[in-house]
């Protein structure tokens, strides 16, 4: 099974295009944080950031309503592309390549905003 879940705050506005086949794409970069104390009572975090990939009507949602600093919750699969670089080097990325993103809240956290999933009709 290939299943992701993070629920974390967009570190940049989405960064959306249209392929040469007329798909839409949208990226994100998402921020995961965990806290804990410790041995000498120091308060520590650290922060993973991950790559997001959204398509479709789900890309042209997220490009619409996120904004930096906006928590979101993803659900999505782990994929991993290799490319060549102009110099001949083989390069790799590990993506989330989205399912679902849940608005979870503003960057206040006052409300909670729309969640689509890529398989269900949209609100709109």
């Amino acid at each position: 099974m290939n299943k992701a879940i993070i629920l974390g705050r967009l570190g940049a506005d989405p960064e959306s295009s249209t392929t040469t086949s007329g798909k839409t794409v949208c990226k994100l970069s998402v921020a995961t944080s965990e806290y804990w104390t410790d041995r000498d009572g120091t308060k520590q975090e650290k922060t993973d950031w991950h790559k997001v990939v959204c398509w479709d009507e789900l890309a042209i949602n997220c490009n619409r309503f996120l904004t930096k600093g906006r928590q979101v919750l993803v659900e999505g699969k782990i994929q991993t592309r290799s490319w060549e670089d102009q110099q001949g080097q083989k390069k790799y990325t590990t993506e989330i390549i989205a399912s679902s993103v849940e608005f979870v809240g503003d960057k206040k956290e006052k409300d909670s905003g729309p969640s689509f999933d890529s398989n269900e009709p949209l609100p709109f």
